[in-house]
């Protein structure tokens, strides 16, 4: 199995996750509600670590705030994202593993799960060794429940988180089938960008590229390359299948692409009223700006309800997903309430009082690409809905699970949301940012179980034959239909069941780690 790479990770041995396979098994349906590969456990062992011995001496855990930040590769500089030197300073590989063990024991949530012979003379990186430090329980379902472990390129999750970027050629894609005989779509595409100047639009099928066949290749190492470059100034030829089937070569070049997450935002007129619809595609900071514009566009509209479409929203900033909460209920839901509280582990690692554990509903604006403490609009719904597949994911299900905290009714038309109730506090030492599990979120109400997902009030499939915002796409046609009739569609949901060309569940994204998580600001919380 193979996954995508990103920026300088390949030494990190970093995946974001299975995307394409090399030989056949477990394919899914058009109505398959399983975990996307996406949200599989997301970083290998390192290859040259060795196996686990019970001989290898046990290690002697000390603080983190001794080890850090002594580097066998120590950076010089200045960091361009802090403008403060960079804090490295010389130091060894075994004092690097120490402040992986000590974090993880000061921190992580199932601190006390660890296997006791997972020891760090076994691994021959400080990050080999990070990954073999999780919990081995299960969820009720049987899956991994620390699915989530990762890591990144410190500079590469600076530029992600703080811009957007990331490289690619401007088209998201959904793998439909990730074995052979594979299926490989458009979901959709970013404005501006070289697939968008290619005319490249959602649904398209893509069926070859370089002249290797996706659909049956065994090569999925230059398959998955290609899909998911990890640098700009790639170039690559890419034979795609349109909606019509007609079939045209495509020659795109890799870029850093500027992220827009919030698109398609429109106001649609119903006999019943006017809805307002948006795609919300990731938690990064341009959204803040983009969300409080369409909301008070559609405020202005006089919108009655709202479609919120994160059928692709992996998560992000958790203090954007509260932003954009406040915006949807009433006063009265997010007064005195609020949008999630953090359980962290019974050491309490960051010596926090009940009140600095909770998210409040942010009423004005935090300041990530706007002007802080900005009145927020409000539209004031005591309902909403919400468009969702295996790729709606954390920071996005904290949406969800934090309006429904407080007494606001959340439809979900779509499948069953990824199922991450956990989030990081992202730690960079040496130049990896290490990502374990340090909360759990619970709502108002105290609720945070879901880690076998959120299942849909009407299961839709993914509609690929019409564009995202098409009131005809399957899903937000659904929506439409059950806020004026309150019965999901038996029409749409037969057409998901025959498989009719077009409809499918996108079981991979290809989203990184980056854009699949319930992170905290940087500075939000610091251990004292």
């Amino acid at each position: 199995m193979l996954s995508r790479k990103m920026n300088g990770c390949a030494a990190l041995s970093v995946l974001a996750g299975v995307l394409l396979t090399a030989c056949g098994g477990g394919g899914s349906g058009s109505e398959s509600t399983a975990e996307p590969a996406a949200t599989s456990p997301v970083v290998t062992t390192d290859p040259v670590a060795a196996t686990s011995s019970p001989a290898a001496p046990a290690d002697t855990i000390e603080s983190s705030a001794l080890v850090a930040n002594f580097c066998a590769a120590p950076r010089t500089g200045i960091d361009p994202f802090s403008g403060r030197p960079y804090p490295d300073k010389p130091g060894t590989v075994a004092q690097e593993k120490s402040w992986v063990r000590a974090w993880i024991d000061e921190t992580y949530l199932w601190f006390d799960e660890i296997p006791s012979t997972v020891r760090a003379a076994n691994y021959a990186t400080p990050q080999a060794f990070f990954d073999a430090l999780r919990t081995p329980a299960l969820t009720p379902s049987g899956k991994p429940r620390d699915q989530f472990h990762f890591m990144y390129p410190t500079s590469t999750w600076q530029a992600l988180t703080k811009s957007g970027i990331e490289a690619g050629y401007g088209f998201e894609v959904a793998i439909l089938k990730p074995q052979p005989p594979r299926d490989v779509r458009v979901a959709y595409v970013e404005p501006g960008t070289a697939a968008a100047r290619a005319g490249i639009t959602r649904g398209v099928k893509i069926v070859a590229v370089d002249g290797v066949d996706v659909e049956n290749a065994a090569r999925v190492d230059v398959l998955n390359s290609a899909l998911f470059p990890s640098s700009a100034g790639q170039g690559h030829i890419f034979k795609l299948q349109e909606l019509d089937g007609s079939v045209r070569l495509v020659t795109l070049s890799s870029a850093n692409i500027a992220k827009m997450p919030v698109q398609n935002v429109k106001t649609i007129d119903t006999g019943t009223g006017k809805v307002g619809y948006m795609l919300f595609n990731d938690h990064v900071a341009p959204s803040e700006a983009q969300l409080i514009a369409a909301m008070a566009r559609f405020k202005a509209d006089g919108v009655q309800d709202l479609v919120l479409d994160i059928r692709y929203n992996g998560g992000g900033l958790l203090a954007i997903a509260s932003e954009l909460a406040y915006m949807i209920a009433t006063p009265a839901a997010t007064t005195g309430t609020f949008f999630e509280k953090l359980q962290f582990n019974g050491k309490n690692p960051f010596r926090l009082t009940e009140a600095e554990t909770v998210t409040p509903f942010y009423s004005t604006s935090v300041g990530f690409s706007t002007t802080p403490g900005q009145a927020l609009p409000q539209l004031g719904l005591s309902r909403v809905t919400v468009l969702t597949g295996p790729d709606t994911c954390s920071a996005s299900e904290a949406i969800i699970n934090g309006l429904r905290g407080v007494g606001v009714q959340v439809t979900q038309i779509g499948n069953t949301t990824c199922g991450k109730p956990y989030g990081f506090l992202p730690q960079d030492n040496c130049g990896t940012t290490y990502f374990a599990v340090q909360f759990k979120g619970v709502n108002n109400q105290g609720f945070g179980d879901y880690g076998d997902g959120m299942a849909p009030t009407c299961p839709v499939a993914d509609d690929f034959s019409r564009p995202l915002g098409d009131p005809a796409e399957a899903r937000l046609a659904a929506a439409l239909s059950y806020r004026a009739t309150g019965v999901c569609p038996a029409a749409t949901m037969s057409l998901a069941k025959a498989g009719v060309p077009g409809i499918g569940e996108a079981l991979v994204s290809g989203k990184s780690p980056a854009r699949m998580g319930r992170f905290l600001q940087p500075g939000a919380l610091s251990p004292r």
